[in-house]
């Protein structure tokens, strides 16, 4: 990527296990335009058949190092970047990074030392603290003039009442950082935001908001700040999740070990990659592959406990709150599946949840009923730009 004087891009990586999204916002925009001036995403890297997709074209294919696929991966998306730009140069580069432990809160500018900082929380993130920092740390080596901006998940939560983060667990546990941190904070930093724009006082009473994806998670917010949130020490937390557990009993995974003698590796990969929506239908972790199968028991008990397992947490989160105002609806699965939608507000109706049905067979902003007393609203989630005007403010 190019250091040149008067940059003018914002590009934003947004690292995970398998797959790498990028955006690019023009600096030069002001205030910072919402919708990337280009965005897309390299998939499938430890797969057998990697692509590259942007903008919403067909992905295509790609070859990469199978020794070092994702390192092959950043210098294909690096080239790819140059050579949209033509040019044109980047101001920084911001990247989502999940945690960052008991010492940055705010989006900070990335040197040696801070790397070393958000490396010693890889234990804290296994699945997705490695590489964003593989990449900041690349970057960081070839262009170390190159402004890097680091972008919390965990926070946006800062704002909880101490007694949200407490475990309950020996002393010594909170004094070494294990506590509740919540995750997801990009996206509820970009909900808040733009929840107050839509509807104003009706957003700054009691919300939850339902980030609904692959990993999954509620949060409650009083005049828009977290006050209380289902994921906690780590991402496995809280909801039933796509391949992820959500809450379990330690006693499950005492006896795992116990037991069945499983090692602590075996446990880890079953936790994040084979529960959930996957581990209880056998068939898939996406909603969208298994409601054409809900004859067959295993796929109707598992979307039965996925929405059961939503509603359980609404539930105490609006007692956390003292009541609801709104819910909201967003990511992947909150977005675009009307029937999880459905099925987890017929189940909300004690609250006072009445929902439009015609509204929400179309994904429209808001799914209720004038006759609700809850207020019920989709609204696509916007992590990239929250981390683009991070960085802008920053360089």
């Amino acid at each position: 990527m190019s250091e040149t004087v008067g940059s003018s891009f914002i590009v934003v990586l947004n690292c995970g296990s398998s797959s790498i999204k990028f955006a690019l916002f023009d600096a030069g925009e002001a205030p910072l335009a919402r919708t990337p001036a280009w965005r897309g995403k390299v998939d499938a890297i430890t797969g057998t058949a990697p692509t590259f997709s942007a903008d919403g074209a067909e992905a295509v294919p790609l070859t990469l190092d199978t020794k070092h696929p994702y390192a092959s991966a950043l210098t294909y998306l690096r080239q790819r970047i140059m050579t949209w730009l033509e040019g044109r140069s980047i101001m920084a580069v911001a990247h989502r990074v999940v945690h960052g432990g008991s010492k940055y809160f705010e989006p900070v500018r990335v040197d040696a030392e801070v790397l070393a900082d958000l490396k010693s929380y890889i234990p804290l993130a296994p699945l997705h603290q490695p590489f964003a920092l593989e990449a900041i740390a690349a970057l960081l080596d070839e262009l170390p003039h190159l402004p890097q901006v680091a972008c919390f998940d965990t926070g946006f939560h800062q704002s909880m009442p101490v007694v949200e983060k407490m475990l309950p667990l020996p002393r010594f546990a909170w004094d070494e950082g294990l506590r509740r941190y919540g995750f997801h904070g990009l996206s509820y930093t970009y909900l808040a935001q733009v929840l107050g724009e839509r509807y104003g006082a009706d957003a700054r009473g009691h919300t939850i908001v339902a980030h609904l994806g692959s990993g999954a998670s509620l949060c409650a917010m009083c005049n828009l700040h977290s006050v209380a949130t289902t994921m906690g020490f780590s991402a496995l937390d809280g909801l039933m999740m796509g391949t992820r557990c959500g809450s379990l009993d330690p006693g499950a995974l005492i006896y795992l070990m116990e037991i069945r003698k499983l090692s602590l590796e075996r446990v880890a990969h079953m936790l994040y990659h084979e529960s959930g929506l996957l581990g209880v239908s056998g068939v898939s972790g996406d909603p969208r592959m298994l409601l054409p199968r809900e004859n067959e028991d295993p796929v109707q008990q598992a979307l039965e406990l996925y929405v059961r397992r939503i509603v359980r947490e609404v539930g105490a989160l609006a007692a956390s709150l003292n009541g609801l105002d709104m819910l909201a609806f967003t990511a992947g699965i909150g977005e675009h599946q009307s029937v999880i939608r459905e099925r987890v507000c017929a189940s909300l109706s004690f609250l006072g949840v009445v929902i439009d049905a015609q509204a929400n067979a179309v994904n429209a902003s808001v799914i209720s009923s004038t006759t609700s007393k809850v207020k019920v609203v989709v609204e696509p989630t916007n992590e990239e730009w929250v981390a683009a005007t991070a960085a802008v403010s920053i360089c």
